[in-house]
C-alpha cells in the first residue's frame, strides 16, 4: 500500500510539472494564441495562419526566490466578453467597442495568468493575491519577431529619459544592443502585419523597457526602484535618481500588474484606430467628471516673444496675459496657460513681480476663460499640500508638469497621485517631460494630454519636428494615446528655408500641412504656439482653425503609409473633417467621399498654393458642394498638406 502511495503521488508530481498547452483565438478568428507553461511561459502568436511572434521566458522574480511563470496550475477556463466603453473625453471615438477572448489560468501559488485576445491584438498580465507585500526583482520577457521586418522605437542610453529622441527605423542587425528601447516600439513586417508593443494600466510599478539581445531577440527591463535622488539647486536635475536599487518594486501582495500589450495590423492605416492601451486601462475612478472640459490653449511660453502692434512691452507681465486672454476670448478658446517664467521655477511661492495674478485670474474669470500653469515636478512636490492649495484658492483650472523624466516605480507613483488630488481640485493635467500614455486618463480623465515625444518646440533647438516625423508620430506615438504636439504655426518654412530661432520657432512644412495637423494629430487640449498677433495678421487661417473641435466621434483611415502619408476624416457631431499631410515628397490622391451619409455638403477646405513647394506659406481656401459620390483631386508639396471642413447643407 506505502508503495502504491508513492508511485501515485510521484505521478501526481509529474502530471503538475508537466508541460501545459492553452489553444485561444480572437473574436474573429483571424488571431490566434498558443500558450505553453512549462518552467517559465512562452506565448505564440498567429494571424491568419501566419506566425506573427513569441513572448517567451515570461516570469516575475520575487525576492522571497518566489517565481510567478513556474508553479502548479490549479485551473483555467475561457470566457468571451463584449461590452460598451464611452469615454469621458473621446478617445478617437466616441463609443469603443471592448470585445475580446479571455484566458484564465490559476496556479496554486496564489497567483493568476490572464491573457486576452482581442481581433487587433494580444495582452497579457500577471495577478497576485498574497497576504504580505513584496518585492518584485525582476520581470522577464523575451520577445522575437518572425520574418523580414522593420523597427521603429525610440531609445535612451538610460532610463533618465522624456521620451523625446527621434524616432529611429533600423533593420535588426543595425538596432544597437547597448541602448534602452521605448515604448511603443514598432515591428513592420515586410508581409505586411505590424505589430506594436507597449502597455497599459500601468501603476505603482515601472515602466518596461527592451534591449536587443545578441540572438536579435528583444528582453525586457525596468529601472531599478530608486534609492538615492538628487538634490539640486537646479531646478531641472532636482529630483531625478542618483543610485537604483538591484529590485525595481516594492508593493501590495495582492494586485493587478500591468498588461504587456501587442497591437497587432494587418496594415497601416489600422494602427490609428486601435484603442487597446485605453480598453485595457482601469475604469473610471472620479465619481462625477463632467467639470472636465477639453478645448484649445493659447499659451506664452514662446508667444510673447512676438507680440506687436500693442501699445504695452510684450513679456511675461500682466497686460502681456490679458492680451492673449482677450485673444482666447474672441475666438472662443478655452484656456490661457502661463508657461515658465510666471515663477520661480525651483520656488512657486516666488511669483513674478511684473505679474499681477490676482488681477489677471479677476479679468480670465470676466472673459470666461479658464488659467493654466506650468510647473516643475519636482518644485511643485516640495509643498504639495500647499502648492495645491494655493492654486485651488486662485481658481487655477489646470497644471502642466514638466521635467519628470523619469518612469521608475516612484515616479510612476508621482503621476497617479497627482492625478487624483487634482481631480479633488476639479483641476486638469497635462504632463511634458513624460514617460508614453499608459490608460491612466480612463481612470482619471482630467489627465486631458501629455507630451512623450518630439513635438513642434524642437523646431527652437534642433529641427527634429518636420514633415517625416509628423508622419510618424500617428503610427507610435498616438497609438497610445493623446499627445500634446502645438500644431499650427504660421511661421511655417519649406526645408531649404528653415532656421533655428529659439524665441520665435518655425515649423517645418507648408501652412496647411500645419494646420491639418489639429485634424492628423489627436488631443483633446490642443494649444497654439505663435503670439496672437501672427493669428489676427493671419485671421483667415484662424478662423478656419476656431471651427476645428478637439474631441471626435469616428475616425475613418483614407491613406496611410508610416512616415510618408497620411489622410483621416474625422466627424464631430454631424459636421466631418478631413486632414492630409505628406512627407518631403510631393503627392497626389483621389479623395473619395463615401464616409458621408445621405445629403448634400458644403465643403470648405485650405490646400497648398501653387508656390507652397518654394514659399511654404503660400495656400489658397475655397469651398464646394460635395456628396457621398463626388471624388477629389488633392495635390500634396513637398511638406504640404490639406485640410477640409464638411457641413451638411
Amino acid at each position: 500500500m506505502r508503495h502504491l502511495l508513492s508511485i501515485i503521488i510521484f505521478f501526481t508530481v509529474l502530471t503538475s510539472y508537466a508541460a501545459k498547452n492553452f489553444e485561444i483565438s480572437s473574436p474573429d478568428g483571424k488571431i490566434h494564441v498558443s500558450v505553453l507553461i512549462n518552467d517559465g511561459i512562452k506565448i505564440d502568436v498567429k494571424q491568419n495562419d501566419r506566425y506573427l511572434f513569441s513572448a517567451s521566458n515570461i516570469e516575475m522574480h520575487l525576492l522571497d526566490g518566489r517565481i510567478l511563470g513556474n508553479g502548479y496550475i490549479k485551473k483555467s477556463d475561457i470566457k468571451a466578453y463584449n461590452q460598451i466603453i464611452k469615454p469621458v473625453l473621446k478617445e478617437k471615438v466616441a463609443e469603443i467597442i471592448d470585445s475580446y477572448m479571455e484566458l484564465k489560468i490559476d496556479f496554486k501559488e496564489s497567483y493568476t495568468l490572464l491573457i486576452r485576445v482581442y481581433n487587433n491584438g494580444v495582452s497579457y498580465r500577471f495577478i497576485t493575491n498574497f497576504k504580505k507585500n513584496i518585492t518584485i526583482v525582476s520581470e522577464k520577457m523575451e520577445v522575437k519577431f518572425q520574418g523580414e521586418n522593420e523597427f521603429y522605437y525610440q531609445e535612451s542610453e538610460s532610463f533618465n529619459s522624456s521620451y523625446e529622441t527621434p524616432y529611429q527605423h533600423k533593420k535588426i542587425n543595425d538596432i544597437s544592443i547597448k541602448n534602452y528601447i521605448g515604448f511603443p516600439f514598432l515591428a513592420a513586417n515586410k508581409s505586411g502585419s505590424r505589430i506594436l508593443l507597449t502597455e497599459s494600466d500601468l501603476e505603482d510599478y515601472p515602466g518596461m523597457w527592451i534591449k536587443k539581445t545578441e540572438t536579435n531577440t528583444f528582453r525586457s527591463t525596468h529601472a531599478g526602484y530608486p534609492l538615492e535622488i538628487i538634490k539640486s539647486d537646479d531646478a531641472y536635475r532636482d529630483g531625478q535618481v542618483k543610485k537604483h536599487a538591484n529590485f525595481i518594486a516594492k508593493t501590495k501582495g495582492s494586485r493587478s500588474f500591468p498588461w504587456r500589450l501587442f497591437a497587432i495590423a494587418e496594415k497601416d492605416a489600422d494602427l490609428l484606430t486601435n484603442n487597446l492601451v485605453y480598453q485595457l486601462a482601469k475604469p473610471l475612478q472620479i465619481k462625477d467628471p463632467s467639470w472636465i472640459k477639453s478645448g484649445v490653449v493659447t499659451f506664452d511660453w514662446w508667444g510673447k516673444f512676438g507680440v506687436y502692434g500693442t501699445d504695452f512691452k510684450a513679456g511675461v507681465n500682466t497686460a502681456t496675459a490679458k492680451y492673449f486672454i482677450d485673444f482666447a476670448d474672441k475666438f472662443g478658446f478655452t484656456y490661457f496657460l502661463f508657461d515658465d517664467g510666471w515663477t520661480d521655477q525651483g520656488d512657486l511661492s516666488k511669483i513674478n513681480p511684473e505679474l499681477d495674478m490676482e488681477e489677471i485670474i479677476r479679468y480670465a474669470k470676466l472673459k470666461n476663460i479658464k488659467i493654466m500653469l506650468w510647473a516643475i515636478w519636482s518644485a511643485f512636490e516640495k509643498d504639495w499640500e500647499g502648492n495645491f492649495d494655493h492654486f485651488e484658492k486662485w481658481g487655477i483650472a489646470g497644471i502642466k508638469f514638466d521635467f519628470m523624466n523619469r518612469d521608475d516605480q516612484k515616479m510612476v507613483q508621482f503621476y497617479h497621485r497627482a492625478a487624483k488630488e487634482a481631480a479633488k481640485r476639479k483641476m486638469v493635467l497635462n504632463f511634458h517631460g513624460a514617460y508614453k500614455p499608459t490608460g491612466l486618463r480612463r481612470a482619471y480623465p482630467n489627465v486631458i494630454t501629455r507630451e512623450a515625444a518630439i513635438e513642434f518646440e524642437y523646431n527652437c533647438m534642433n529641427g527634429a519636428a518636420d514633415p517625416e516625423h509628423h508622419n510618424l508620430l500617428p503610427y507610435l506615438r498616438m497609438v497610445t494615446g493623446p499627445m500634446d504636439y502645438i500644431p499650427f504655426t504660421t511661421n511655417n518654412a519649406q526645408k531649404n528655408d528653415f532656421r533655428i530661432n529659439g524665441n520665435k520657432p518655425m515649423g517645418q512644412g507648408t501652412r496647411a500641412h500645419s494646420m491639418a495637423l489639429f485634424v492628423i494629430l489627436e488631443s483633446p487640449m490642443q494649444m497654439l504656439p505663435d503670439s496672437p498677433s501672427d493669428y489676427y495678421r493671419e485671421k483667415e487661417c484662424t478662423d478656419f482653425f476656431s471651427k476645428i473641435p478637439v474631441e471626435w466621434d469616428e475616425i475613418k483611415v483614407l491613406e496611410a503609409k508610416v512616415g510618408d502619408y497620411t489622410i483621416i476624416a474625422r466627424r464631430n457631431g454631424k459636421d466631418w473633417y478631413v486632414g492630409a499631410i505628406t512627407d518631403w515628397d510631393a503627392r497626389d490622391f483621389e479623395l473619395s467621399f463615401d464616409f458621408l451619409n445621405d445629403g448634400r455638403y458644403k465643403m470648405e477646405f485650405i490646400e497648398d498654393g501653387p508656390n507652397a513647394d518654394a514659399t511654404a506659406k503660400d495656400y489658397k481656401i475655397r469651398t464646394q458642394d460635395v456628396t457621398s459620390a463626388s471624388k477629389k483631386n488633392i495635390h500634396l508639396s513637398k511638406g504640404g498638406g490639406w485640410i477640409a471642413r464638411i457641413v451638411k447643407k
